[in-house]
């Protein structure tokens, strides 16, 4: 793994880079090959509050943790279990729907994948300010995989194809708690 560490407020040390990535390198026994993946970890100091948030892309999962904590130390170790936890869900989720698929052995598949963002400030001529873009690939999935995804990287919604019908799909979290499916017509 390529890591990607910065420092908001705070001076990123020798002794925290070698911490963080000892900690976060601990990730990789759960993966059959080493992934390449790069590591985004983005450290903050406010009024005595220390964050740190950790982002892995790859292509069938993002793994991303945020925690705030008093010592810089605990919060990277809340986070890696944070992404340990994501990890071990997304891999029981993926090897029991192989499983009742019939598949022989699951592969913990990862690749590299690049986040394409890209910022715009572009005024519309209505008056509405678009701040940000960002482009991605959809991937093949159900919708319970979709959800899963949604609920891992935190979001309130998420996009994608449709791998029975090829169409774009968005699951979102409702209010009551639920979940909802938007189809195409």
């Amino acid at each position: 793994m390529r890591y990607n560490i910065r420092g908001e407020n705070v001076e990123v040390t020798d002794a925290i880079k070698t911490y963080i990535e000892k900690k976060v390198g601990k990730l990789e026994r759960y993966f059959n090959h080493t992934p390449t993946s790069d590591v985004h970890v983005n450290l903050s100091v406010f009024n005595d509050e220390q964050r740190i948030e950790i982002t892995i892309p790859m292509t069938d999962l993002l793994l991303r943790a945020d925690v705030r904590h008093n010592d810089l130390y605990a919060a990277v170790d809340l986070a890696v279990d944070k992404l340990e936890r994501q990890i071990r869900k997304y891999k029981t989720r993926v090897n029991r729907k192989n499983r009742q698929q019939g598949s022989a052995k699951i592969v913990f598949a990862e690749l590299e994948q690049e986040a394409n963002e890209q910022v715009v400030a572009e005024d519309d001529q209505d008056g509405v300010e678009i701040v940000r873009t960002k482009r991605f690939d959809l991937k093949p999935m159900d919708s319970e995989e979709a959800v899963l995804q949604m609920d891992l990287l935190g979001h309130a919604f998420f996009v994608f194809e449709n791998a029975e019908n090829g169409s774009t799909n968005i699951v979102y979290r409702r209010n009551d708690g639920r979940y909802g499916l938007i189809e195409p017509s």
